[in-house]
């Protein structure tokens, strides 16, 4: 599986951490919704090329991932493999048709003397061949290809699950880069607009020299730090493209959802029903269960061999010889036709019956039969491992849920402290009373909020995504609703 979005979003930390000024001018919703819009209102956001949406790029990805792809081609192969384990059911039947030149010494059956001439010769066979017992191996290998679909179809499942999973998790981490790099450049503006306040008020002699250089020195970290950001959203441009399997030298815009009426309202969760969705849905978990089933007819296939087998056969063959002659009453011999020879002379009708019994065969029956003991056993360990893997997301996403859930009204309420500081901050050292310090502190502070918000914001946003896919229950259809980002078949 790919890098998760989540894990993507914690390594995006100190970006978080930059200082930045704002602006009196600079529009920001205090709820950190208005900061959720599409790249059209970013600043300097490139638009150009084709314009893609979260559901198209889950489309995409439904349309070209190789590996959903080869999870079709496998499902078919198990259909065409149960086809093919109801025909051993069947005799099987054969023909065989031959013809022959001989050139030398040969017996003639009329003169009963060895004679050196040409002898053409024609054969035809039809055999029939049918298994009557063999350890029950046909039914529990037809019974192991049903299984088989069913593993394969459980498998494509979840294969499907984490192509939707991966392209929607890549373009959310593109979303959250295209944030990220239009705050960073609104602090960039800030910081100039705020350089150019302080350069005024050092030339008139309000303002020591020391704050034009700490101003100076606040720009220079802003502008790297919008450096920095839009490489992470160039490499995050990449890695989607990719994912995707989009043309890499062709020129994409990545449409972020419209969230600006979105008003995020936690809901209430049971961790029980959520473990026991995630046991019932699972296609991985199902996978494995199969697997076990598959693994314990392969046990019973290799046991079939211990036991005697006992098939039945039946034949029709017949010939023409053109050296082939009979006495004709008058001293003499006839040629027989070739009608007359392969329809009726030289017919051969044949029925058997036989029976093999296993003795000693060098112990490779001992041996198949405790290594598919042994897969059979491993199965069972790595369904307990999957088993307790799924718990522990699951039980992981809950509490993402509910601190996510916590932060929506903690962050609310710290952006709007932080800005209301900020403004008095900034007020006071307009009119002299306070220093640049101060508004830089009280700046950084309302900029670390603002992230935070967007941060809580889009975490809550999609995490309910995040558990469709840990319960099982991910679809390709996106929807967004007060209770978070949902994506539903």
């Amino acid at each position: 599986m790919q890098l998760s979005f989540w894990a993507m979003l914690f390594c995006l930390g100190p970006y978080f951490q930059a200082r930045a000024q704002v602006s009196d001018t600079t529009s920001v919703d205090t709820t950190g919704v208005n900061s959720l819009q599409s790249d059209t209102t970013m600043v300097k956001t490139n638009t150009k090329g084709r314009k893609i949406t979260l559901q198209e790029a889950i489309n995409i990805a439904l349309k070209r991932n190789y590996q959903l792809k080869q999870a079709d081609n496998n499902l078919s192969l198990a259909q065409k493999q149960i086809l093919g384990a109801k025909a051993n059911f069947l005799p099987s039947v054969s023909a065989n048709a031959g013809g022959r030149r001989t050139t030398g010494q040969q017996f003639n059956n009329t003169t009963l003397k060895l004679e050196n001439h040409t002898r053409n010769s024609l054969n035809g066979s039809i055999s029939a061949n049918l298994t009557i017992f063999q350890g029950f191996s046909n039914i529990i290998n037809l019974r192991q290809s049903e299984i088989n679909k069913r593993y394969e179809k459980a498998s494509r499942q979840r294969t499907r699950e984490t192509v939707i999973f991966n392209a929607a998790s890549g373009f959310l981490q593109v979303v959250l880069n295209q944030q990220l790099l239009k705050i960073a450049r609104q602090n960039l503006a800030a910081a100039k607009q705020q350089l150019k306040q302080v350069r005024g008020q050092v030339q008139v002699g309000s303002s020591p020299s020391v704050d034009l250089y700490n101003q100076q020195a606040t720009v220079a970290s802003d502008q790297v730090n919008v450096t920095q950001q839009q490489n992470a959203l160039a490499y995050s441009k990449t890695q989607l493209i990719g994912t995707l399997q989009l043309d890499p030298q062709k020129s994409y815009h990545f449409v972020a959802p419209k969230l600006s009426n979105f008003n995020p309202a936690p809901r209430s969760l049971s961790l029980s029903k959520l473990i026991n969705s995630a046991l019932n849905n699972r296609p991985d978990l199902k996978a494995q269960k199969l697997q076990i089933e598959l693994n314990r007819k392969s046990l019973a296939l290799q046991r079939a061999n211990y036991y005697p087998s006992v098939s039945a056969s039946a034949g029709l063959s017949s010939g023409y010889y053109d050296t082939y002659r009979i006495p004709n009453g008058k001293g003499g011999a006839s040629t027989v036709s070739f009608g007359r020879q392969f329809l009726h002379q030289q017919v051969n009708r044949y029925f058997g019956i036989s029976v093999n019994i296993p003795i000693f065969n060098h112990l490779n029956t001992r041996l198949a039969v405790q290594q598919a003991k042994i897969n059979y056993h491993n199965s069972q360990l790595n369904y307990q491992n999957i088993r307790y893997t799924v718990l522990q997301e699951v039980r992981q996403a809950y509490n993402d849920y509910q601190s996510y859930a916590a932060q929506l009204s903690s962050t609310k309420a710290a952006l709007k402290a932080a800005r209301k500081t900020f403004q008095q901050q900034r007020q006071r050292y307009k009119v002299g009373a306070g220093t640049l310090i101060e508004v830089s502190n009280a700046t950084a502070q309302y900029v670390q909020a603002r992230s935070n918000r967007a941060e809580a914001l889009l975490r809550f946003v999609f995490q309910k995504k995040l558990l469709n896919y840990y319960l099982g229950t991910i679809g390709s259809q996106v929807s967004v609703t007060n209770q978070g980002y949902s994506l539903n078949n």
